[in-house]
């Protein structure tokens, strides 16, 4: 049994959008810390770790662990019907196994949706948490979004490069050829180490839309990456949270 209340319905609106980039059927896990996610996408090629205190709700009551699977795309259909500021309260009924999702607004309107069966799904944090990159640059979520948008006039993948100098976002199509620099003292990057040059290589259907999808809940992003191995996203939150987005490199052949 749980309860709980967020004052600004966009805040959850986005995050679950942030969310459905990848997952169809989510299997949230709440306790009486806070609620977290942890899946891989059908195909097993991207992973998002999302994390949210109890403190950024403006009610939460949970008095044991909780499991919530629901349809992403269904829920985010009812969270489209809240206007910004409006409170969203969410609520299990364990006789019927359905969600309540109340908006309270200019008028009061209430949504009962089934829930799914939960589904224990392993997912390799732990090997990910300890993946040895390389590179590790903050840049501004818009430059980067801007970027891969660029990038995708001319190939379905970019290569990632970075020095000690800059990160170069490279594509390469049958027709055209695109390069897009970061560099320090441009606006877009932040800040950035690099151990040694590295370059790696990373589909743009996924990353294109992990990036604009999270832009919504984040100004900063954090990326990490090595050569031929998954690329780390974070996006950083203003309040006590967490959207980790982990993708596998695109193989090429020599």
């Amino acid at each position: 049994m749980f309860k709980l209340r967020v004052a600004d319905a966009k805040l959850l609106r986005d995050m679950v959008t942030a969310i459905s980039t990848l997952v169809d059927e989510a299997t949230f896990d709440l306790t009486p810390d806070g609620i977290r996610l942890r899946a891989m996408d059908p195909s097993r090629v991207a992973m998002v770790d999302f994390e949210w205190a109890k403190s950024i709700f403006d009610e939460y009551e949970c008095l044991e662990p909780t499991k919530l699977c629901v349809n992403i795309s269904e829920f985010l259909k009812l969270l489209r019907r809240a206007e910004r500021d409006e409170p969203v309260d969410l609520a299990l009924d364990e006789k019927t196994a359905r969600l309540q999702t109340r908006i309270r607004g200019k008028y009061t309107r209430t949504f009962n949706m089934p829930t799914l069966e939960a589904v224990e799904e392993e997912v390799p944090i732990e090997r990910l948490q300890q993946l040895p990159f390389t590179v590790k640059a903050e840049v501004t979520t818009e430059g980067l979004r801007r970027a891969l948008e660029d990038a995708s006039l001319v190939s379905d993948h970019v290569r990632i490069e970075a020095d000690s100098e800059k990160v170069t976002i490279r594509a390469t199509g049958d027709l055209m050829g695109a390069d897009i620099e970061l560099k320090r003292g441009e606006d877009a990057l932040l800040s950035l180490e690099a151990k040694e040059p590295t370059q790696a290589t990373y589909g743009l259907s996924y990353l294109s839309e992990i990036v604009k999808a999270a832009a919504a809940t984040s100004e900063i992003a954090t990326v990490e990456f090595a050569s031929n191995i998954p690329i780390r996203l974070d996006f950083k939150q203003a309040q006590e949270g967490r959207l980790t987005y982990y993708l596998a490199p695109r193989i090429e052949a020599e």
